[in-house]
C-alpha cells in the first residue's frame, strides 16, 4: 500500500508563527509539498506534507515543536469539470468518509490530493479498483 506521511502540530495563532517554522524548515532543506492550515481561537493547526518527513520531524523536535505523524493517501485527481467527484464518489459509494482533504503545492502538469480517512487500506483498495493513481515515496521528490 502507498502512503505518504503527513505532519501535524499545533502553533499559537498570532503574526509571525508559520513563517518561522516555514523559515526552519527552509533553512534545514525541506520543502513543504502539501499543507493545510486552520485557526481557532488563540490555536492554528497545520497539517503538512514535506519532502523528506523524519527530517522534518527531527529538525521541528529540536526546535521545540511537538510534531505528531499520520499516513494519509496522496492521489492523482483529474482537472476538469467532475475531477475531484472522480476521486470522491468511489469512497462515497464504499462508505468510506473522508475527514479532510488539501491540494499539493508545485506538482508539474497533475493535480495531486491528500487525503485523509479511515480505513486507510480499505479506501487504497477502492482507488486502485477505480483507476486512480496513489502515490507513496515518489511525491516527495516532484
Amino acid at each position: 500500500m502507498k502512503t505518504v506521511k503527513e505532519l501535524s502540530l499545533v502553533l499559537k495563532n498570532e503574526p509571525g508563527q508559520l513563517s518561522n517554522l516555514s523559515e526552519v524548515l527552509g533553512a534545514n532543506g525541506i520543502n513543504i509539498i502539501a499543507f493545510y492550515v486552520a485557526t481557532e481561537g488563540d490555536e492554528g493547526f497545520l497539517r503538512f506534507v514535506s519532502n523528506d518527513p523524519e527530517k522534518a520531524i527531527n529538525v521541528l523536535t529540536s526546535a521545540g515543536y511537538e510534531v505528531s505523524s499520520n499516513e494519509v493517501l496522496a492521489c492523482v485527481t483529474p482537472h476538469h469539470p467532475g475531477g475531484l467527484n472522480a476521486v470522491l464518489k468511489p469512497l462515497k459509494n464504499a462508505n468510506i468518509n473522508v475527514d479532510y482533504i488539501y491540494p499539493c503545492i508545485g506538482t508539474g502538469d497533475i493535480t495531486v490530493l491528500i487525503i485523509g480517512l479511515r480505513p486507510i487500506e480499505e479506501a487504497y483498495r477502492i482507488m486502485g479498483e477505480n483507476w486512480i493513481r496513489v502515490l507513496g515515496e515518489e511525491l516527495y521528490s516532484m
